[in-house]
């Protein structure tokens, strides 16, 4: 089954790091995010990705040309010119990677990767969320459902304290560190979709989430799968300490992989 991973955002709220790159090569523990993302994949036996490029796109495609290089050890003879690879990490992956245009909305870069997703279903995720999603429930959740989509919906964990304030005196009556029960369920990504997913796309000039996602849902052809685990976005610099922070601990817990 092919993985789509939307990668050609701007990534404005991370301007910081984005103004360099494309968001989804922003590093966690010196590896893209977005390698994290196909590790999460992979490990589960999902190992076909189509990745929609966009901004800074030439960034993503030189990354895995020299994905083999650069993740090699080798033996270099300045004497003779010639290099050698001594030891590789070699990923299974096959990565076909496809401009989908610079200011393209979600549904027209799904549209433009079209042609390469064949018949049968696929999935697709964004390339700026982690999490220990478990693939396979989620596409039983979804052949179970028999609907065109199905997201997985997550609670993202609360990034500020709740407090009551007393409306006439303006005393706080109580305070306490937000959790994960204090927060609505939100699209965390990690999609599958059928092939009829393509009648809800129209000309591509809308946001996956608003035209095409209400239709599904005013039609029954949306459900979602609760995932009451891990989910972390990388939106912004925060975000990025957060997970960096997981990961250089060493309890990373998107971390699927050995």
């Amino acid at each position: 089954m092919k993985v789509v991973i939307l990668a050609g955002g701007m990534g404005s709220r991370i301007s910081e790091e984005s103004r360099l790159r494309p968001k989804p090569m922003i590093e966690i523990g010196g590896k893209p995010v977005l390698w994290h993302i196909m590790k999460i994949y992979a490990s589960q036996g999902f190992q076909d990705f189509v990745v929609c490029c966009g901004y800074k796109g030439t960034v993503i495609k030189k990354y895995f040309v020299d994905y083999y290089r650069n993740t090699s050890d080798i033996s270099v003879s300045l004497r003779e010119n010639e290099k050698h690879p001594l030891e590789s990490a070699r990923e299974q992956w096959k990565v076909t990677l496809i401009n989908t245009g610079l200011h393209t909305l979600t549904a027209g870069r799904v549209l433009r990767v079209r042609d390469y997703l064949g018949e049968e279903p696929f999935m697709l995720t964004y390339g700026d969320g982690v999490g220990d999603v478990n693939l396979h429930k989620l596409l039983e959740f979804h052949y179970s459902h028999k609907k065109t989509a199905t997201i997985t919906a997550a609670k993202p964990a609360g990034r500020w304290g709740n407090i009551q304030i007393d409306e006439e005196s303006g005393n706080v009556m109580a305070f306490r560190e937000k959790n994960q029960v204090d927060t609505a369920w939100v699209n965390a990504g990690f999609a599958v979709f059928n092939k009829e997913i393509f009648d809800y796309l129209g000309d591509g000039s809308s946001m996956l989430e608003n035209a095409p996602y209400e239709a599904l849902v005013r039609d029954g052809q949306m459900a979602a799968c609760r995932h009451e685990g891990f989910w972390h976005p990388m939106d912004t610099m925060r975000d990025k300490s957060v997970l960096e922070g997981l990961w250089t601990s060493g309890s990373a817990p998107w971390k699927v992989w050995e």
